[in-house]
């Protein structure tokens, strides 16, 4: 065992000697790339050479043995993509990206609003009219039928801010949003995150056992699907809204329905809580977003939200999420949705934690643009919890 040791420790002295050797080449490689960026700018040519980059991997590849190819492969990458960073930041290059978030750092308010004009999918005592009071002050609120229809009241301008949920920590992402998110055009402002719970309403007089209706937003009954599951003989119908639900009922001639909602709609329609807390789990949260058309970034902004559709080719989604890990930018959410009329290509929406102006996320939306398909920058903001 000690000759096992002492072998071990001259084996690692080599791997330390070797190391060395590689951070000193590394270094000197480093120093070629600034004279290639001075060459480039001198002769008004872009960072990125795609076809030279794909003969030095190639090439590369086939100086060692079969089981390394890979290995060597990742490694160039890593060692190229370094190099187009450091000439960027030579050549000033920074890609619309960082020229708009540059833009938007040094002009947005010191101050979020707190007043607004807000658009909000539902009816008043939504969850969304809720997470509104609590983003703003003092909100003006316009009522959509559809989320698509607060999206288009922000991108046409008809409201300066909507506010639409994002996910739910019992039943997940809110899908249909984000298929309007690549619909539409907006940016991402503030998050807010809201404590949901859920209680069953029906009319004064009404008892739970003579309830045979329920009502409610499909995201609610997803969330309350122990309670559901007790009743017997009722049957679950769902509707666009929490608060519609409580509506519908406050307006009906029956004592047999009943609608999943919040206390505020239980309140302003006039009903009874025959049930409260009725949520399968007590931690139950909703992120809702705050969308606006124009991007603005207000101080303490550290998270950002991207849509991102790679290369549809092997290890392509990879190569964007390395770019992550070596900026040492933490990935909160990454969510897959499929692209409409595109057969098995997927748009990827990643939440990230970095603040808006730290070097390293300035560095990842200039490497970004070389990397994608396609890509979009939602905005950078700040969470209420």
């Amino acid at each position: 065992m000690q000759q096992t040791m002492q072998d071990l420790s001259v084996t690692r002295k080599q791997i330390d000697a070797i190391d060395t050797e590689i951070v000193n080449l590394f270094v000197r490689r480093m120093a070629c790339a600034d004279e290639v960026a001075a060459y480039k700018a001198e002769h008004h040519l872009p960072v990125l050479d795609r076809s030279r980059e794909r003969e030095l991997l190639a090439k590369r590849a086939s100086m060692v043995p079969e089981d390394l190819k890979g290995y060597t492969q990742v490694l160039f990458q890593l060692l190229m993509e370094a190099s187009r960073n450091r000439q960027s930041e030579a050549l000033g290059a920074n890609g619309e990206s960082v020229e708009r978030i540059a833009a938007a750092l040094e002009s947005s308010p010191e101050l979020f609003p707190s007043e607004a004009y807000v658009a909000c999918q539902g009816v008043e005592g939504a969850y969304q009219q809720i997470a509104t009071d609590r983003i703003f002050k003092h909100a003006n609120i316009s009522y959509f039928d559809t989320f698509d229809g607060v999206f288009r009241a922000v991108e046409e301008g008809f409201c300066s801010y909507g506010v639409v949920p994002l996910e739910n920590s019992t039943a997940g992402s809110v899908t249909q949003v984000f298929d309007l998110m690549m619909k539409h055009k907006f940016h991402i402002v503030r998050t807010c995150r809201l404590k949901i719970d859920h209680n069953l309403l029906a009319k004064p007089g009404s008892g739970l056992e003579s309830i045979r209706h329920i009502y409610s937003h499909e995201q609610a009954i997803n969330q309350c699907g122990d309670f559901l599951g007790s009743l017997k003989g009722v049957a679950v119908h769902s509707c666009e809204n929490t608060a519609v639900a409580a509506q519908m009922v406050a307006e009906s001639d029956g004592a047999d329905v009943a609608a999943i909602a919040s206390r505020s709609s239980a309140e302003i329609y006039g009903l009874d809580a025959l049930a409260k807390n009725v949520q399968d789990q007590g931690n139950n949260y909703t992120r809702f977003a705050v969308i606006a058309k124009d991007l603005v970034i207000y101080p303490g902004a550290d998270r950002s939200s991207l849509m991102i559709v790679v290369n549809h080719e092997p290890g392509a989604l990879y190569k964007v999420l390395a770019k992550f890990y070596d900026l040492d930018i933490n990935i909160i959410k990454l969510e897959s949705r499929p692209i409409p009329d595109r057969d098995f290509e997927f748009m990827f929406y990643f939440d990230v934690q970095c603040p808006a102006a730290a070097p390293e996320f300035l560095t990842l939306m200039r490497s970004l643009e070389d990397a994608c398909e396609e890509y979009r920058y939602l905005g950078s903001y700040s969470e209420i919890v």
